[in-house]
């Protein structure tokens, strides 16, 4: 199946052409016939499965034709956890709009009030946001969900997890009930498939593998820390590879993610982090940085990376293991983007075996274990952890190292086991 073969409009096919996509991925090829045919349906996919033009395309095709409406009230709207996220989702739809009139808002917090209202103050199409400035404006009168078409939630299962369960049941509320709702997923635990069955209407559900769980394009590694120096020497290492071009490296802390990033720099390597406690112009100068590859090495928390979609990241480094299983897949999807193959390496110590077992158990394999000359570790991992063992340079003797406290950190979450892609209906 083609672009061309999904009967979009004319304008909207050009845009996709420009963007010299021809193909859609198997969750657009699913997605967006039942969407244009106007059903409610659940998307679980992951990253990199390109499910954010499964949900905008068919948004922008029920623009058409425009029809001028009242201020503040869109017909199209799409919430998003994060802003990074939501801005990603904004700059999707201006890139397959840009041949139809598209008026558009995007309401994020930690941003300006002022040009937001100046946006609303105008008939709108579409508006992107994340759920609490979304309340905020509703609270204040400025934004009317009462002619809204088209619900799209985004990454709804991290919107959970970030605590925006009664946000969204607000909106969902304000809405009205013979709206068309698309919901996309990661995971669908029961609190989720509970929402679902109340907020749409016999969906269709459509179930396809993420690229990080298929392993087409990603290598995943492994290797062993015996404490926190040792997995600094690692990355320091890391750092100089000539085959690396742009990395993501993830932190478990806000601090964390500041200290890396300022020894990274002392190193001389054109480094920088990205976490919450950033202001919001600050974190869009870094992400604008990394794009023009003034940033080669990026320190990231997992809520601020969420969404980041560079196609020059050849690397994702995780400095810390992630606190649930479904974060390994996020956060590895970050490289191997757009038909590119990308490396994903993991520092892991004793204290992480649990969340080890619960990612390979997610992931439905086992990382394979690689070794640098002259820094391997002194302490072995359980038997049943890391069993392939790859050097990634020829054998040397293991010098003497003191050990040290292992100091990576690990969490909590309970892993599934990846889905084939299917499609049916929820009765």
């Amino acid at each position: 199946m083609t672009f061309a073969e999904l009967n979009l409009s004319a304008p909207i096919l050009k845009a996709v052409a420009d963007c010299g996509y021809a193909v859609p991925t198997p969750i657009q090829a699913q997605a967006i016939p039942e969407a244009l045919a106007g059903r409610d349906l659940i998307g679980s996919a992951g990253t990199g499965t390109g499910k954010t033009a499964a949900f905008v395309i068919p948004a922008l095709e029920r623009l058409q034709p425009p029809t001028r409406g009242r201020k503040g009230a869109p017909r199209v709207l799409i919430l998003a956890p994060t802003r990074e996220l939501a801005g990603q989702v904004l700059e999707a739809a201006r890139t397959y709009g840009r041949y139809v009139k598209l008026r558009t808002a995007v309401l994020l917090g930690g941003m300006p009030y002022r040009s937001q209202f100046q946006a609303l103050a105008q008939p709108l199409d579409l508006i992107v946001a994340t759920p609490g400035r979304l309340i905020d404006h509703m609270e204040r009168g400025s934004v009317d969900l009462s002619g809204l078409e088209v619900l799209v939630l985004d990454e709804a299962d991290r919107m959970l997890d970030l605590g925006f369960k009664d946000d969204m049941e607000k909106i969902v509320a304000a809405s009205p009930v013979q709206r068309q709702t698309m919901l996309f997923t990661a995971t669908m635990n029961q609190t989720m498939a509970q929402l679902a069955n109340k907020w749409l209407r016999e969906p269709v559900r459509i179930d396809v593998p993420s690229t990080a769980k298929q392993g087409a394009s990603i290598e995943q590694r492994l290797h062993v820390a015996d404490n926190l120096q040792h997995k600094q020497r690692l990355l320091a290492h890391l750092a100089t590879d000539p085959a690396l071009q742009q990395a993501i490296i993830f932190s478990a802390t806000k601090r964390d993610a500041d200290t890396l990033a300022r020894e990274l720099s002392s190193q001389g390597h054109r480094a920088a982090a990205l976490h919450g406690d950033m202001n919001q112009g600050a974190r869009n100068r870094t992400l604008q940085d990394l794009r023009r590859g003034r940033i080669k090495l990026l320190v990231a928390t997992d809520v601020a990376a969420r969404g980041i979609d560079i196609s020059g990241i050849s690397h994702v480094i995780n400095f810390d293991l992630p606190k649930f299983a479904e974060d390994y897949v996020h956060r590895i999807g970050r490289t191997g983007r757009a038909g590119a193959t990308g490396i994903a390496i993991s520092f892991v110590s004793g204290s992480d075996l649990g969340a080890l077992k619960r990612i390979q158990h997610y992931i439905g394999r086992t990382l394979p274990r690689h070794e640098i000359p002259g820094l391997e570790p002194t302490r072995p991992l359980a038997a049943d952890a890391g069993r392939d063992k790859r050097r990634s340079g020829p054998p040397r003797n293991r010098p003497a190292r003191s050990a040290g406290r292992p100091e990576v950190k690990g969490g909590a979450g309970k892993g599934r086991r990846p889905q084939q892609a299917a499609t049916s209906r929820i009765r």
